[in-house]
């Protein structure tokens, strides 16, 4: 009984310091659905931890042994790897697709460059620098997440602080902080890594809305990605969040051709039951401005047009559905006619047939009767070299390289520094400018080529980032200008309470000079054919007997060749 009662005394101070240990630490998550113009279905998954009261390590404490850290919630592996490394701000983010804002819009997440893209903000310090500790942090989350993220060497590492700004706060240490920024467009997204992200998780995937990651149906959507975000908030704590973002496209799914939709053929599940240590669990859905859906079942709240489903742990098994009851099979619209759905539009293209030169282009759309000025970054490898003096601007076909502002250029270092070229560019109301520059395509050796050289080098993609708004004109509005007054106003307004949001282009493919890989095969072959006749040859003439044949002797009857091979042999016998 006495040691009975020493367990039980035991059991119940272990669950008195988890208990106590997990109000410091507040997890939450979210699940954000919403239909497309184009029939599509975005959804977003948002597992959010918080560690409060906690500050990131100041890295003059990397000479001595770290504070002992406990986690309840909080995911241990990436805490390690953020108190090791001395990192104040991380953002990581593996996709595979290309995002049509367009017809999309702006994601919920803004990394969507195809690719792996990881920027960190690090303070500096003296034991350590920040380039040794940005090698560290970029194998060790290679390991965490099985991603190719070592192969973010110096080769194409840049700091373009005007694009890429904290969106936490930075502690006031000593030394200032430093960024680091880095993308590996040949890099996706699969299942191996999903794994190690839903480890992170307090509930893995077996309750939740984590429930609702099933590999095999995120990997078969037009977009797919994850995101791994830490930010430190100043008098609050230490702010993880783990995002997984998709595009599906319930059409391709029905049978019918309709857009109807559900989190069961979405997912091919539903959400069973909650995540037991979430303060917070909730499914929202923007609904569509038609007036002909139906969405069941009923939502727990629905504020500016937006459906909430609250889960806690005595809610039934959920399983959201949204249908279009008068619509047949759905129509998709001429998109060549379609509004797009963000303020400018961006194009990007290299043109060129030779092996040794080429013309980068750019077309930025103003799609706002307002004048708009955006963040212009380009991070090229050294395997395409810009030449800035061929720098043109024109718009209407007229040269307006005023509209190019605070230029900044970093020239590329063979086999060390990539090219990073930074520019402020004035986009005038509903206008296209056009942008132009040669580039040089270097000859590398046959040692640097990757093993499908003849698909060409995968080139990284832009970034814009819109952060000026001019005045609306009233004066010189026309009819069409007036119908969206009032939408513009509106963009502008909700823009005043977020950060500028950045927009990806595409990923480019460049072909540089390839040479003969066959040649050393085709040696291979003729030398092994040159050494096997010879060697054949000389082996035949060393091992080989020759006997003479005479052929001119008389045949010899069957019996007595009989009789002389009877003595023969008789003879062989006696003189052995």
């Amino acid at each position: 009984m006495r040691l009975r009662g020493c367990w039980r005394t035991c059991l119940l101070l272990a669950l008195h310091l988890v208990a106590a240990s997990a109000q410091g630490e507040v997890f939450e998550e979210d699940l954000t659905l919403r239909p497309l113009r184009d029939g599509k279905l975005e959804a977003r998954f948002s597992f959010t931890t918080l560690l409060k009261g906690a500050t990131p390590r100041d890295p003059r404490s990397l000479e001595r042994d770290d504070e002992a850290q406990h986690y309840t919630l909080f995911p241990l592996a990436l805490g390690q790897l953020l108190r090791e490394h001395a990192v104040t701000e991380l953002h990581l983010t593996l996709n595979a697709g290309k995002w049509n804002y367009d017809q999309w819009g702006h994601p919920d997440e803004p990394g969507v460059g195809t690719g792996a893209e990881l920027w960190v903000w690090m303070g500096d310090s003296v034991p350590t620098s920040v380039d040794q500790r940005w090698q560290g942090l970029r194998h060790s989350l290679a390991g965490l997440f099985c991603a190719s993220l070592g192969h973010l060497d110096e080769q194409r590492t840049t700091s373009p602080t005007l694009t890429f700004q904290p969106e936490g706060s930075l502690p006031n240490f000593t030394h200032p902080h430093q960024l680091r920024h880095a993308t590996l467009p040949s890099e996706h997204v699969c299942t191996e890594n999903l794994t190690p992200f839903l480890k992170l998780l307090p509930c893995k995937s077996r309750s939740g809305i984590a429930h609702l990651l099933n590999p095999h149906k995120l990997f078969d959507a037009d977009w797919h990605g994850l995101g791994v975000h830490v930010r430190y908030r100043e008098q609050v704590g230490v702010e993880v969040r783990l995002a997984f973002q998709a595009v599906f496209d319930p059409v391709r799914y029905s049978h019918n051709k309709r857009r109807d939709w559900s989190l069961r053929s979405v997912f091919d599940r539903s959400i069973e039951r909650a995540c037991p240590v979430a303060r917070s669990s909730k499914v929202q859905v923007e609904l569509p401005h038609e007036t002909t859906y139906t969405i069941s079942p009923g939502p727990t709240d629905v504020l500016d047009n937006v459906a909430t489903y609250t889960i806690n742990s005595g809610h039934e098994a959920l399983d959201i559905a949204m249908q279009w009851p008068e619509e047949g099979s759905f129509e998709y619209s001429d998109t060549s006619q379609a509004t797009p759905l963000t303020d400018i539009s961006v194009r990007r293209n290299l043109k060129g047939t030779g092996q040794a030169d080429a013309r980068l282009t750019l077309e930025l759309t103003n799609n706002l009767p307002i004048q708009v000025s955006t963040g212009y970054l380009e991070t090229m490898p050294w395997h395409l070299q810009f030449y800035l003096h061929t720098l043109r601007a024109h718009v209407d076909g007229a040269p307006r390289d005023d509209l190019v502002h605070i230029l900044s250029y970093t020239p590329p270092v063979p086999h060390s520094r990539p090219a990073l070229l930074q520019a402020v560019l004035t986009l005038p109301p509903r206008a296209t400018l056009h942008l132009t520059m040669d580039v040089s395509k270097p000859f590398l050796r046959y040692t640097e080529h990757p093993p499908d050289a003849q698909r060409g080098w995968d080139l990284p993609s832009a970034v814009f980032v819109p952060f000026a708004f001019g005045e609306l004109d009233t004066s010189e509005m026309t009819a069409n200008d007036t119908s969206i007054s009032a939408e513009t106003h509106g963009r502008r307004a909700s823009r005043d309470h977020r950060r500028p949001r950045r927009m990806y282009t595409p990923v480019m493919l460049v072909d540089l000079a390839t040479p003969d890989f066959s040649m050393p095969y085709n040696v291979i072959i003729m030398s092994c054919t040159l050494i096997a006749l010879i060697f054949g040859s000389i082996f035949n003439l060393l091992t080989r007997r020759f006997a003479v044949v005479r052929v001119d002797q008389p045949e010899v009857p069957e019996h007595e060749a009989k009789v002389t091979m009877s003595a023969v042999s008789a003879a062989d016998k006696k003189t052995s």
